[in-house]
């Protein structure tokens, strides 16, 4: 009875730490929709790009890279020239695979008709008469395009990486695509018979796979050869198991991150999530355990971590696609392999006390371990309310709420597809990711026809395309958060329409007044249930939801920040956020100043008290940098130069999320003038 208790208590646990199903559910399905949106064939993109990985697979863990895939719509790889038959070659370069001299799972790429993007032949090589695309020459390529692009990218396997906002890894891996499965994974369609069901391995084989530029370390053409990849695969995978099956690879990730790996220097890491990844498939599909459900919870992680032992006892790992591959040969053997198995031995022999060494697991345990008649109920819809729900779901639209979006006619085929995509059955996460997304293209598009027609001098151009921006700005604020009613008053600032601009700060000051506003994560929970609990995600959205404002850096929204927009901007930061009561209170300011001291003086009055006194609820802690900023730029337009000096100070000591010091040094400088 303990061990079923200890298995569930865990269980709900990891649904705390991880996700309950529907979070992870939401998460997939706003990730899925936007990809469908982004990579739509209307829209005539060069390069797909895919979100792979851990975040694709639904997980959201602290500390985790965001691992991106990018490939070129016009180039396909082919298996054999029977397949050439399916292309128009005027529009595809068509790439062959070559395994005959490479390991099983890599294969060198040979361009037959010697045609392909000039990127793709700058990175080629002469062999055996032909020519092949060199993996090593691609990253190469690469990492030198992207310094002289000014950013800091190095090569990290088959990626070229770099960070986000300074904190977050990037591994972005550009590589080529087949639309065929390839012929050494045929027998993995023949083990589907009772995981994955058929539709998901039709799906599965439907869509091919890729080829990233990392080649063996064993074989004979390691700087040129290419690594099948079956990322699209997996993350399917990942979206067919159940929650104990997706929580028990959750497990088995905090395990290898807080005890096998713990202490290590990166050298000694041998083991690696993808080696967890393939132990789980291989699990499931080999029914090692016949009812995966939280009261076996914890036998799950058993099974799966004996079978990673036996694997490094037998310096084995066989790749899930291709079993020929054993994807240890090149990094677990000899001593290594010898005293990492040692390693996980003497953690088995603890038994299940082992996960005591978790931090993020020990209090699951402890708590029935000190009370053992300690009832527990593993419904989801128990464990976290629905704001808790909602914060969730609408952070992470929030976070994937990007698009390239400053092209007018790029604008209108988005457009033209989000009318295509609503067609379908689509969930609730899909509508409202979707709504969120078409009103920033909305935004978007106000301020680039604003700026299209500001110095043409025909006033009657002027006159229909500031009715049009208007139009655009008002549905913006409509389908989107409350906080997005500044775009509004940003408008009317820029258009010089001062009182239109202060009455929209007025109504935009009431709504972001409301007691049972979210912000961020802050919210309170019963006003907020009280106010639009049980009502749709879409309306909670547009009624009771704010969020920071962000500015793309492309476009010049407001004078007085064109200096921090451009700092951002060359430092490779494509938009500056800002907390929606630090811009309220600018452009309060900036709108009254001429007309109403009086009412300016107490917006600087406002703005200085919550810069200087908020503590992290109101101004999100690396949005501190703008918010002082803003506040000095503020204090030196109103003359008081000293506070000014003393907020640039203070934009310079935070952390630089906005990228934004340059412009701060600037101003330190003219303060001097």
């Amino acid at each position: 009875m303990a061990v079923r208790q200890i298995s569930e208590s865990v269980y709900v646990g990891m649904c705390l730490e991880l996700g309950t199903p529907q979070q992870v559910a939401s998460k997939r399905e706003i990730v899925d929709i936007k990809e469908m949106l982004e990579n739509h064939a209307v829209l005539n993109q060069p390069f797909t790009m895919m979100l792979s990985g851990s975040q694709r697979e639904g997980f959201r863990l602290s500390g985790s890279d965001r691992d991106n895939m990018v490939w070129p719509n016009n180039h396909r790889v082919i298996w054999d020239f029977s397949q050439c038959q399916f292309y128009n070659i005027q529009e595809h370069a068509l790439i062959l695979c070559d395994s005959s001299e490479s390991p099983p799972g890599f294969t060198l790429l040979w361009l037959p008709l010697e045609i392909a993007h000039r990127s793709v032949m700058s990175a080629c090589v002469r062999m055996n008469g032909g020519l092949y695309i060199s993996s090593s020459k691609l990253i190469e390529n690469l990492c030198s395009l992207t310094t002289t692009m000014g950013y800091d990218m190095t090569a990290h396997g088959p990626c070229i990486s770099g960070l986000i906002d300074g904190v977050l890894e990037n591994d972005e891996a550009h590589c080529f695509a087949s639309d065929f499965w390839p012929p050494s994974a045929s027998t993995w369609i023949d083990r589907c018979h009772s995981w994955p069901p058929p539709h998901v391995v039709n799906d599965i084989i439907r869509n091919g796979c890729h080829f990233v530029a990392i080649g063996h370390k064993l074989g004979n053409h390691t700087d040129n050869e290419w690594r099948v990849s079956f990322s699209r695969a997996e993350y399917k995978l990942a979206y067919s198991m159940n929650h104990t099956q997706f929580l028990t690879y959750g497990l088995l990730k905090l395990f290898l991150k807080e005890i096998i790996n713990n202490g290590l220097r990166d050298e000694d890491k041998l083991l690696c999530s993808y080696h967890i990844k393939t132990a789980v498939f291989w699990a499931i599909q080999q029914n090692t355990l016949l009812q995966w459900c939280p009261q076996n919870f914890l036998v799950g992680f058993w099974v799966c971590f004996k079978l990673l032992l036996k694997w490094v006892y037998e310096g084995v790992c066989p790749n899930f696609f291709i079993p020929e591959n054993n994807i240890f040969l090149s990094s677990i053997y000899g001593e290594a392999q010898r005293t990492l198995f040692w390693r996980l031995y003497r953690l088995y022999e603890k038994g299940l006390a082992l996960l005591l060494h978790s931090p993020s697991i020990r209090s699951y345990i402890i708590n029935v371990l000190c009370n053992p008649r300690l009832t527990i109920c593993t419904d989801e819809h128990t464990m976290i309310s629905e704001v808790e729900l909602d914060i969730d779901i609408l952070n992470e639209i929030y976070a994937r709420d990007s698009t390239e979006t400053q092209n007018l006619q790029l604008n209108k085929n988005y457009l033209h597809v989000v009318e295509q995509l609503i067609g379908l059955p689509l969930t609730q996460n899909h509508i409202v990711m979707l709504q969120k997304l078409t009103a920033t293209i909305f935004q978007h598009s106000a301020f680039i026809l604003h700026s299209m027609y500001i110095n043409t001098g025909v006033n009657k151009q002027l006159y229909i395309v500031d009715k049009v921006a208007c139009h655009l700005l008002k549905l913006t604020a409509k389908f989107g958060f409350v906080s997005e009613m500044l775009y509004i008053a940003i408008h009317y600032h820029k258009t010089f329409r001062y009182r239109e601009a202060l009455s929209v700060l007025d109504l935009t000051k009431v709504k972001l007044a409301q007691p049972y506003l979210m912000y961020n994560h802050h919210v309170d929970q019963e006003l907020y249930t009280e106010a639009v609990g049980g009502q749709s995600l879409s309306t909670k959205m547009r009624q009771a939801v704010a969020q920071d404002v962000g500015l793309d850096n492309e476009i010049f929204y407001i004078n007085e920040l064109m200096q921090e927009q451009q700092s951002s901007n060359q430092n490779n930061r494509p938009v500056i956020n800002i907390p929606s009561l630090v811009l309220l209170y600018m452009l309060e300011f900036l709108c009254s100043r001429h007309a109403d001291t009086i009412r300016a003086q107490r917006a600087l009055d406002d703005l200085q008290v919550l810069v200087h006194h908020d503590q992290g609820e109101l101004i999100h802690v690396p949005l501190r940098d703008i918010s002082w900023e803003i506040l000095g730029i503020c204090q030196h337009i109103s003359g008081n130069l000293h506070a000014a000096l003393y907020s640039y100070l203070q934009s310079l000591s935070q952390n630089p999320y906005n990228k934004i010091q340059n412009a701060t040094l600037q101003r330190i400088q003219d303060l001097s003038l």
